[in-house]
């Protein structure tokens, strides 16, 4: 138990600084990004006998875009956390707006309101479990790419390596798991029978890789830069050297 006690007093700590540390834009718009996949989520934006794809797609990229920010500078560990707390902020969100749905108005016809906005459990669920699950992923992944170039660690091209491979593997990840459990999983069941097959969730998460990848080519040096000034500016410096006397 005085184990226990220990890890979480640690883990408390170790948050606290982070959150002290790091760039809130950067925070904020991973927590709007995330909440704004869940909802865009809902409708799907193609279905063809060998493709389909749901509105997610219009922003996860910056998600990714902001987890390998923080998983360069900050680390694997404190991308992780900040996942969480998005993760988190999410359901919260998705709390509020189920509440609000569900008070009646006798103002206007608010159907359309409450059917969105309400929400779908399966299909938070499905969003929930993929994105920690990819989050996790593509965050590691990150940093073992990083560690693999010895010569200019700190280069656009040991950046642009690493960015790149994790978001696509991630992000397709990412939407399997998401189209599996909710268009093959559930769907079928609460739908009337709507649903995707397996070849269409593996077309759309290739499909959507591949698209997110392009828009990570086109935004990374943006990312790229950005944490050169984190670097240069001693962003964080507290939380980093916590990780070294930590050892």
């Amino acid at each position: 138990m005085s184990k226990i006690k220990a890890w979480f007093h640690r883990e408390k700590k170790e948050t606290a600084i982070l959150l002290r540390c790091i760039p809130v834009t950067t925070v904020t718009l991973f927590v709007v990004s995330v909440i704004c996949m869940n909802l865009l989520a809902n409708k799907t934006l193609l279905q063809l006998d060998w493709i389909a794809l749901d509105g997610g797609i219009l922003i996860s990229w910056l998600s990714f875009m902001c987890m390998d920010m923080i998983t360069k500078h900050f680390g694997p560990k404190a991308s992780n956390r900040i996942s969480v707390l998005a993760a988190a902020i999410n359901l919260l969100t998705c709390l509020i707006f189920f509440v609000a749905s569900i008070i009646p108005s006798q103002a206007d016809d608010y159907s359309a309101f409450d059917r969105i906005f309400g929400g779908t459990w399966f299909i938070l669920l499905g969003s929930t479990v993929a994105f920690l699950s990819s989050a996790f992923i593509n965050n590691r992944l990150n940093w073992m790419i990083g560690t693999a170039f010895r010569k200019h660690p700190e280069g656009k091209p040991a950046y642009a390596m690493r960015a790149y491979v994790s978001t696509f593997i991630a992000q397709f990840l990412d939407n399997f798991i998401f189209s599996l459990i909710v268009f093959v999983g559930f769907a079928p069941i609460f739908w009337d029978g709507f649903s995707w097959t397996v070849l269409q969730c593996a077309m759309c998460a290739l499909t959507g890789a591949v698209a997110e990848l392009i828009m990570e080519v086109a935004f990374s040096p943006i990312g790229y830069r950005i944490v050169r000034s984190w670097k240069a500016n001693a962003v964080g410096k507290e939380y980093l050297e916590y990780l070294d006397k930590r050892g």
